[in-house]
């Protein structure tokens, strides 16, 4: 069922705490059923994606107990692990997906890994091919390019791998496995990617070398449980940062947001483009957040290229919205990873956003857009993406008309109360 949005001259006031840390969560559950003893993680982020990994990993026979956002994984660690009596369902998690590959390929037993049909359509050669460098052995179309995958468990040997392109996806299952592995792993990445991965290894116990693109981890060792505190997501946060920014009158506190170094190239562009906003860093024990207040302002255009993109790459959707509002061209480029997520979001971001009357177009490797454009009501698809429900959701609060959304639901993967979030805060 569409959603359909009418907002006459908005603005937008008051706090919210959005929820937990996608990558964090995710990864809190791996660690957890990883890691021997009782992990608690406080802060998980309900999304359908994270759901999936918790159905996963209870099928390899983790005890997984969810309670509101808090949840308890009881685990004997990975040589626990059962072999599953049926497929692992990954749902649309392309990061379940991935780095499940790595700790599967060095279990002793049999599994299959599939999703839905976006994660059927998404490579996976990127994945396979250091794996098997590392004697891994997984198969499935087109020689493991996609899903299904089926994984026979293996020992497996450290390797030196340099990444092709900067990916914490194929870092992390490059990582995970290596865990099993016999030796010491090197990986070298070109430009740095998100490190939750490195950051939790070593709060549950792992001993590793991080050097300027270079992380180094010894095969055999074994993780401790841990208490994981997942703070609000930046990639989630960043679609009421970019509401309140191009909405007249408005001032918005976000409290407890991720600011994962790696992650903050949303703030970054922002601030390039004359953002008024402040950042009040919080006491944490591992993972950095803060609260952010955000305000109404002028932007004008920007470029947005090279060692930012990594930073930024899932805000990209909602800076092209912002971008419609800014004085001057902005361009983006480098971001050829766009084309392989959820859908290509190259491709549907210039399609959506010239429906409403945005000046965009798109290149081989980003989009430049024309501003400021005033935007009006259009029907918008939401192509089963989550970051471009929310985008549409968002342009909604610029545009002079009604904005419906066609399948609205996959708002849920990330962020599943995002309309009541934004209608909460407009006045």
């Amino acid at each position: 069922m569409a959603l359909t949005l009418t907002y006459l001259d908005p603005s937008l006031k008051g706090s919210v705490q959005v929820p937990g840390d996608k990558s964090i969560s995710h990864r809190s559950i791996m660690f957890g059923s990883m890691a021997t003893g009782t992990t608690t993680v406080e802060g998980f982020l309900l999304g359908d994606d994270c759901l999936s990994t918790i159905h996963c990993f209870r099928k390899l026979g983790v005890n997984i107990e969810l309670a509101g956002d808090k949840v308890t994984i009881e685990s004997g660690g990975e040589d626990a692990w059962q072999e599953p009596s049926e497929i692992l369902d990954t749902g649309n998690s392309g990061t379940t997906t991935r780095l499940m590959l790595g700790l599967l390929a060095g279990t002793g037993f049999h599994s299959v890994l599939a999703g839905d049909q976006s994660i059927a359509k998404r490579p996976m050669k990127r994945i396979i091919d250091p794996l098997r460098l590392m004697g891994a052995d997984i198969r499935g179309r087109r020689d493991g390019q996609y899903t299904p995958l089926a994984v026979q468990g293996t020992g497996l040997s450290a390797i030196d791998y340099t990444l092709p392109v900067a990916s914490a996806q194929v870092k992390s299952a490059i990582l995970l496995a290596a865990l099993k592995a016999d030796g010491r792993t090197v990986v070298r990445e070109p430009i740095a990617s998100r490190d939750h991965t490195e950051i939790m290894l070593e709060h549950f116990g792992a001993a590793l070398t991080r050097e300027k693109g270079k992380i180094e981890l010894e095969g055999g060792q074994k993780l401790t449980a841990a208490h994981v505190k997942v703070p609000g997501d930046i990639s989630s946060a960043a679609f009421l940062i970019g509401a309140a920014l191009i909405t007249k009158g408005s001032e918005v506190r976000l409290t407890n947001v991720g600011i994962n170094p790696t992650r903050t190239g949303i703030l970054d562009v922002i601030q390039q483009m004359g953002a008024d906003f402040e950042v009040e860093e919080l006491a944490t024990d591992g993972e950095r957040s803060a609260d952010l207040t955000i305000r109404s302002s002028e932007l004008s255009a920007v470029e947005i290229s090279g060692t930012l993109i990594p930073r930024l790459i899932d805000e990209l959707p909602l800076i092209a919205l912002i971008a419609t509002q800014a004085k001057g061209t902005t361009v983006i480029k480098d971001a050829e990873e766009l084309r392989v997520k959820e859908t290509d979001r190259i491709a549907a971001v210039v399609e959506e956003l010239s429906k409403i009357g945005a000046s965009i177009e798109a290149t081989a490797d980003g989009m430049i857009i024309h501003g400021p454009t005033p935007l009006h009501g259009a029907q918008m698809a939401s192509y089963g993406d989550h970051r471009l429900g929310m985008m549409a959701a968002v342009a909604a609060l610029a545009a002079s008309g009604t904005i419906e959304i066609d399948d609205p639901d996959c708002i849920s993967v990330s962020y599943p109360n995002f309309i009541d979030h934004m209608n909460q805060l407009i006045l």
